[in-house]
């Protein structure tokens, strides 16, 4: 188990997809007072952005906002997957790169991949994409991801050793739950997260060191939840097509790690 102080002695940055993960590592947020970026607004389907709910929470616990602060609408990023609009991921690549490098960022926390949602997953890629390319440059910088989908420990247990875990007190749980709890937006599945889970499973907020393999980053050993749940879409007339990992998000992963060649 890599000890727990790494988490809070260095410049920071969190980079999620939607806002509203930040509550998932809300103790983190507390004690670290990341840069937080977020890719997209959160808007899903409704249209309706999720931003100013993370504005409050970040305002509550010091944390500050980046320069990518949601950039995109999810239709936006569908589309452009879809679309294999792939310049417009290497331009973010290439912006993220030199806000840390200028921010001189050490500590890198981001979603994990889970195949429970592509914007999740690619944002994985994008985060491990800039850290390669600062790695290659002589910048010293620690990769970490934390889970969204299930249980927050429940990384396979041969990640076990790779990951800090933070405890927190009885108040910090508190805050974290009710901070989780007026987030509008995100309540219900807050709700459902603790009924499955229990109070006491988020009481601790795991991150694991990231082994970045380049192109297969977002591999899965399975279908990926968001292909199953595309198909559904499509059979019911919601979706017009399936976004799935072989057709378009591993062609975005290979695109992104041949740039990275390029720059070598």
């Amino acid at each position: 188990m890599i000890p727990n102080d790494c988490l809070t002695t260095s410049c920071s940055a969190l980079i999620i997809a939607h806002p509203g993960h930040e509550i998932r590592v809300h103790g983190w947020l507390e004690l670290a007072h990341p840069f937080v970026f977020v890719l997209t607004d959160g808007s899903g389907h409704s249209g309706k952005s999720r931003l100013d709910s993370t504005t409050k929470v970040l305002k509550k616990v010091n944390a500050k906002q980046g320069n990518i602060y949601g950039r995109f609408s999810d239709k936006q990023v569908y589309a452009a997957i879809l679309n294999r609009d792939f310049d417009l991921f290497i331009r973010l690549t290439e912006e993220l790169v030199n806000i840390l490098t200028q921010l001189k960022v050490e500590l890198v926390i981001g979603d994990a991949v889970e195949g429970y949602n592509p914007s999740h997953d690619i944002c994985r890629l994008i985060i491990n994409a800039a850290v390669e390319i600062l790695l290659k440059r002589g910048h010293q910088i620690d990769n970490f991801d934390f889970l969204l989908s299930g249980k927050p420990d429940s990384f396979p247990a041969p990640f076990s050793e790779q990951m800090i875990c933070l405890p927190l007190n009885n108040d910090a749980l508190v805050r974290k739950l009710a901070t989780a709890q007026a987030y509008d937006e995100i309540a219900a599945e807050v709700n459902c997260a603790i009924e499955a889970f229990g109070i006491e499973a988020f009481r601790i907020e795991c991150f694991r060191r990231v082994h970045v393999r380049g192109k297969n980053d977002c591999q899965m050993p399975g279908t990926p939840f968001y292909e199953q749940y595309g198909e559904k879409k499509v059979a019911s007339g919601l979706f017009q097509q399936v976004l799935r990992y072989r057709e378009h998000v591993y062609p975005l992963a290979e695109t992104l790690w041949n740039y990275i060649k390029r720059l070598s």
